[in-house]
């Protein structure tokens, strides 16, 4: 009886082994055709994404003035802070910006820092190029 069990244990392991052995995996090609219309648009976005010209950037607001308390404004912040800052003329009046920051998150998180030190500091809503 023993050899009887053990022989069927023999051939059922027997037998999965040859069904196992006729099991092939599937397999396919794909082909993918890109219109250069594509990389061309890929390459634009990213020459503007680098020069800043893409989407909202957030910017926050330190003064609203003269030109010359413009500078005073400017040169206090940079002694301070690294983000990037720039003097913008708005007829007739100087703004100085700091940052160019891609969310508002980010921006907020700069303005609780700046405000330790410009408390009128703000953060404008973006405009859209």
């Amino acid at each position: 009886m023993r050899k009887l069990s053990l022989n069927k244990l023999l051939l059922s392991c027997f037998v999965s082994g040859i069904s196992l052995l006729n099991l092939t995996a599937q397999e396919g090609q794909v082909n993918i055709t890109e219109d250069n219309k594509i990389t061309k648009l890929l390459e634009l976005k990213s020459e503007m994404s680098s020069a800043n010209e893409i989407g909202d950037r957030y910017k926050i607001q330190l003064f609203y003035g003269n030109n010359g308390e413009a500078n005073e404004v400017i040169k206090e912040y940079r002694s301070k802070f690294e983000y990037p800052s720039i003097i913008a003329y708005e007829a007739p009046n100087y703004k100085v910006w700091v940052g160019n920051f891609r969310n508002r998150l980010e921006a907020d998180r700069a303005l609780l820092k700046i405000k330790e030190n410009f408390p009128s500091a703000f953060i404008p809503k973006p405009r859209r190029k």
